[in-house]
This record gives structure tokens, C-alpha cells and sequence, in this order.
């Protein structure tokens, strides 16, 4: 029997991960549940939940209950978390300790429903990271000295950019443009251009087999099904990676926008390290082809993408989970002073 293990949370928009302290990320799953929507009783949560999207019957509705970044729907988020939870800590003697990653724009009251959630799905204390901080860390910066970085996190639901210097936080943006809004730019280019409606699985799709922010070196091609809205039956065509980049444009032009009003506000002295140092990009967004390389074109600095660049935010939470004692005494800055004790 487990006698009571602190954990991690990245609380995505489309996929939670939980870290372990002592085992890693114990779990990856879709941010998605189904519920009976007559009794209310949850049916399946995360891939299973996931497989149920736009093809259940009208008593059974599958739903995201995170939504850019923040909790849409408290009590399916709750339900899913303690489910989580529960995967990955069966049998607990005593209640975990949890940090969660929040964007950095969060509201109080979007915080609290964040604290709420986690000590209803079973925590006895939780911490809240801001997601840049923990995209650092897991990352593997040393955010510790004075000394300035820039982390672009680009989720699912909000793309993060932020300066870090002496383990804070000097200047950050939160966004709604991210992997989400990709896959709704794509969905209206379609639609716009060929007539034909796309649901959101072929838009997801699209996008991680042909998708680009930034020309390559030989076109790619995919076939692609849907909807014509003229006739209403099936039809089929071919995209190319060139038009991809014309469908994201709107969506890519509003972040390299933010990333230059980043900087312009930052401090010359915290510009002139970022210069030397580069800048990372975490998050799965970030492995849209080309971005790294748009990125670097459009600033001048040299960019990269991290290492498993999709769980940086989740490593990045296991790391905080070594200074959970101390944001308890409320000694370091890598936390929001946010705690809540267990009633």
C-alpha cells in the first residue's frame, strides 16, 4: 500500500499528464469524459472517452471540460481528475500533495476552480505553477540565476511566452492561439476554399501529417475526406503542406506578433541573454513543421524545440515536486503562494 505519493499535473486542454514522485509520468491520457447525460453517471474517461466523440447516441454526450487552458465545466473536471488520480494512486494510504500547471494569464477565480478541483479529486494540499515555469524546468534551463530566457509553451489551448530570470517570472503573455485554433483555422480554410466541411479528428489529422508554418523543400500531399456543402455527399481531394501554411498564417502571424511585444518590453540587459541563449519551444504545438525555423527567421535569436517537447510542462511539475516543503513555508518563487488545506 502506497502511503502517500505527491504528484504533478499538467492539466491540458486536450491531454492530462500526471507525474509520480518516484515513478515519472505514471499517465497520459485525453482531457475528454463521457457521461449519461439522463443519470449523470460518467462512463469513460480520457482515450476511451476520446474514441466516443461526435459518434455517440443523444443519451450519451462525450465532452473537453478544459478549455483554453482553464476549466469549462467544474464538475466533469473534478470526475476526471479523481479518475485520473485514482489510475495512478490505487491505493493510497495517505492524500497526495499535488502542483498543477496553470497559464500564466489564469484568473483568481479560474485558480480557485483549479485548487477546488484538485482537492475534490482527492488531494490534501495543492500548489499551482505557471506553465512557462514549468516548461522551463522540464526543459532542463537552469532558471536559477540571474540571467534572462524566453520559453514559448504552445499547448492546445493557449500558447505561453515568457522571459524567466532568478527562478520568476519578468514578463509573460498567455494566448488563446494555439493547437486548437490551428485545427479551426484549417476546418474554415477548407471550407472557404473546396466547399467542403472537415470535422475535427480530419483537421488534427491534417495537421500532424502535412502541417507547416514555414516552407519546405518538397511539397507534400495528402488526400483528405469530407462533406461537400453543395451536394451534402462524401467528397474527396488533395491538400498540399504549401496550403497549410496559408490556412495557419492568422493563427501563426498573432503569436510571433506576442512574442515581439514580448520583447519589446522586456528589459535590454534580460534581451541581450536571450540573444546569447535562444529561445525554447515546448508544448505540442511547437512541433507544427517549421515553427522553430519561423520563429528564428522572424527574431534573429537562434530557436530550438526541447526534448519530448510535449511533456517538458508535466517534467516540469515532477521537478517543482522537489520543493514541495518549501512552497509550503513559502520560501522559493517557483510556485504561486497558492495552497489550500483539505476540509
Amino acid at each position: 500500500m502506497i502511503l502517500g505519493r505527491d504528484i504533478g499535473i499538467d492539466l491540458g486542454t486536450a491531454t492530462v499528464l500526471i507525474f509520480v514522485k518516484g515513478k515519472g509520468i505514471a499517465l497520459r491520457e485525453p482531457s475528454v469524459v463521457a457521461m449519461d447525460r439522463i443519470n449523470g453517471r460518467l462512463l469513460k474517461v480520457g482515450e476511451e472517452a476520446q474514441s466516443m466523440l461526435g459518434r455517440t447516441p443523444g443519451n450519451i454526450v462525450a465532452i473537453r471540460p478544459v478549455r483554453e487552458g482553464v476549466i469549462s465545466d467544474y464538475e466533469m473536471t473534478e470526475r476526471m481528475l479523481r479518475e485520473m488520480v485514482r489510475k495512478v494512486l490505487p491505493f493510497s494510504l495517505l492524500k497526495p500533495r499535488m502542483v498543477i500547471c496553470v497559464p500564466s494569464g489564469i484568473t483568481e477565480v479560474e485558480e480557485r476552480a483549479v485548487i477546488d478541483a484538485g482537492i475534490q479529486a482527492g488531494a490534501r494540499r495543492v500548489y499551482l505553477i505557471e506553465e512557462p515555469l514549468a516548461a522551463a524546468l522540464g526543459a532542463g534551463i537552469d532558471i536559477s540565476k540571474p540571467e534572462g530566457h524566453l520559453v514559448i509553451d504552445i499547448g492546445a489551448g493557449t500558447t505561453d511566452i515568457a522571459v524567466l530570470s532568478m527562478s520568476g517570472i519578468v514578463e509573460s503573455v498567455s494566448i488563446k492561439a494555439a493547437g486548437d485554433k490551428f485545427n479551426d483555422a484549417l476546418i474554415k480554410y477548407v471550407r472557404k476554399k473546396y466547399s467542403v466541411m472537415i470535422g475535427e479528428r480530419t483537421a488534427e489529422e491534417l495537421k500532424l501529417k502535412i502541417g507547416c508554418v514555414f516552407p519546405k523543400q518538397e511539397t507534400e500531399y495528402l488526400e483528405v475526406k469530407g462533406r461537400c456543402l453543395m451536394t451534402g455527399l462524401p467528397r474527396v481531394f488533395t491538400m498540399s503542406s504549401t496550403e497549410m501554411i496559408e490556412a495557419f498564417e492568422e493563427v501563426t502571424e498573432e503569436i510571433l506578433d506576442n512574442i515581439r511585444i514580448l520583447l519589446e518590453n522586456t528589459p535590454p540587459e534580460l534581451v541581450g541573454d536571450i540573444a546569447a541563449n535562444g529561445i525554447t519551444m515546448t508544448g505540442g504545438g511547437s512541433l507544427l513543421w517549421g515553427f522553430d525555423k519561423l520563429v528564428e527567421s522572424r527574431t534573429n535569436i537562434e530557436t530550438h524545440i526541447a526534448d519530448d517537447a510535449v511533456s517538458c510542462v508535466a517534467y516540469g511539475t515532477g521537478k517543482a515536486l522537489e520543493w514541495v516543503n518549501d512552497m509550503q513555508e513559502g520560501t522559493i518563487n517557483l510556485a504561486r503562494k497558492k495552497q489550500l488545506n483539505s476540509r
